[in-house]
């Protein structure tokens, strides 16, 4: 019979049906066949629920959506330009630090690609890259700003496995701004071979791009000064962040009406995270049948007959996560995994703010991973590719995006000196 059930859930997965609905069957199956009281997963979307931490997501959330919906990819654009254009390999470095900038604030790689892609992919033909280089460093980039602050799926991550947001912050800096100066300089090196010509530096239109943007400029460093100065807290910097950008989108920039196009662009953000908090539940709630069930001690067991240091664990842990980003969005992926791997990394010793970072590169890899990274579907559907073609151009990016994971896995000082220095 339970294989049945267990079946039929695969199936059901299988067919499309919503993560939310199999996870929620799964959870009510396993309760009612260990005779539990399934009433412990609604007690448990209560306790998440309830998390004080939880209120940022939201914010966060609306705040990055009024930046995609506004002007802010152009003028962050033309900024980008104006500064890094005239290096050789600018405007890949482009790419790299408007993608970075946008995605820590939408937290979905998939908006960067959909909001930048029009603007970025043309000025990179334009400039004579080659489309394969253009179209794999677009489609690899667009989820380089998810180790840095405000992104959601830090603060998730950090909800979670009870772990400081704010550590998990400051964390992330160092390994992300790694993953940009790798591809960075693989792009400045493949712009030698194609003989792109170096353009001047123009005072005249870097103060022009500086003026337009004046505003959007001060965003991440409002957030980390206020929280890392001891001035607001995550949820407080997620509140000003959101009163920031409405007053400079609608009111200053006037890109966005305020009584028109913000109700329509809150009710776009909440779906998102209604996805996100159903999702949560539910894993917990199940979380908590696996916990009692002793599935996490049972796995332990398992790997220790094959693992008995913390550096083949980790390395186990990359393929792992590589294959699951590939497979599931971010959120779920944090919401479903990160319980079951937390006893297993502490018990190995893995510093769990370490784990985090590691933990959401592999995820931001996996999303432009072959065969089945969503990065690839939504790139060949923005730039109208055949998907094999994204395989192609994304496979060097995803060969150094990889070589950075395996130097932030195995130095942990990367992820953690600056908490030494601040904390």
């Amino acid at each position: 019979m339970t294989l049945f059930i267990v079946a039929g859930i695969i199936l059901l997965a299988l067919l499309g049906t919503p993560l939310y609905a199999v996870i929620g069957l799964a959870a009510l199956v396993s309760f009612h066949s260990a005779d539990l009281d399934p009433a412990a997963i609604f007690i448990e979307l209560y306790r998440v629920t309830s998390n004080p931490t939880l209120v940022a997501i939201p914010l966060f959330t609306f705040a990055g959506f009024i930046l995609a919906n506004g002007k802010t990819p152009e003028r962050l654009t033309r900024l980008s330009q104006a500064f890094l254009g005239g290096l050789r390999g600018g405007v890949p470095l482009v790419v790299l630090v408007a993608c970075a900038f946008f995605t820590a604030f939408t937290g979905a790689s998939g908006v960067t690609i959909i909001a930048l892609g029009g603007l970025l992919y043309p000025l990179m033909l334009k400039e004579m890259y080659s489309k394969d280089f253009s179209l794999g460093l677009m489609t690899s980039s667009g989820s380089l700003g998810l180790l840095f602050p405000p992104s959601i799926p830090l603060i998730l991550y950090g909800l979670v496995a009870q772990v400081s947001v704010d550590q998990l912050f400051l964390a992330g800096i160092v390994p992300g701004i790694l993953m940009i100066l790798i591809v960075g300089a693989y792009s400045i090196v493949r712009s030698k071979t194609f003989r792109i010509e170096r353009k001047p530096f123009h005072l005249a239109d870097a103060k022009i791009a500086f003026r337009e943007a004046i505003w959007e400029i001060p965003l991440p460093f409002i957030i980390l000064f206020g929280i890392y100065g001891g001035i607001i807290t995550v949820n407080e910097a997620a509140a000003v962040t959101v009163v920031y950008v409405i007053v400079v989108e609608s009111l200053i920039y006037k890109d966005l009406h305020p009584l028109r196009d913000l109700p329509r662009i809150m009710r776009e953000s909440m779906v998102l995270v209604g996805a996100i908090l159903i999702i949560l539940g539910t894993a917990m709630g199940f979380t908590n049948y696996l916990i009692d069930e002793q599935i996490p001690m049972q796995l332990l067991g398992f790997m220790k007959q094959y693992i008995d240091n913390q550096l083949t664990f980790l390395i186990v842990l990359n393929v792992f996560l590589l294959l699951v980003g590939c497979m599931m969005d971010i959120f779920s992926a944090i919401i479903v995994v990160v319980p079951l791997i937390v006893p297993i990394a502490k018990s190995f010793d893995v510093n769990m703010v370490h784990l985090g970072i590691v933990f959401l590169t592999n995820l931001e890899i996996g999303y432009s991973t072959p065969p089945v990274g969503i990065n690839l579907f939504i790139a060949s559907s923005r730039f109208n590719e055949p998907i094999v073609k994204l395989y192609r151009a994304a496979l060097p990016f995803l060969g150094l995006r990889i070589l950075g994971l395996l130097v932030i896995t195995y130095f942990p000082a990367l992820s953690l000196f600056l908490l030494q220095i601040f904390h």
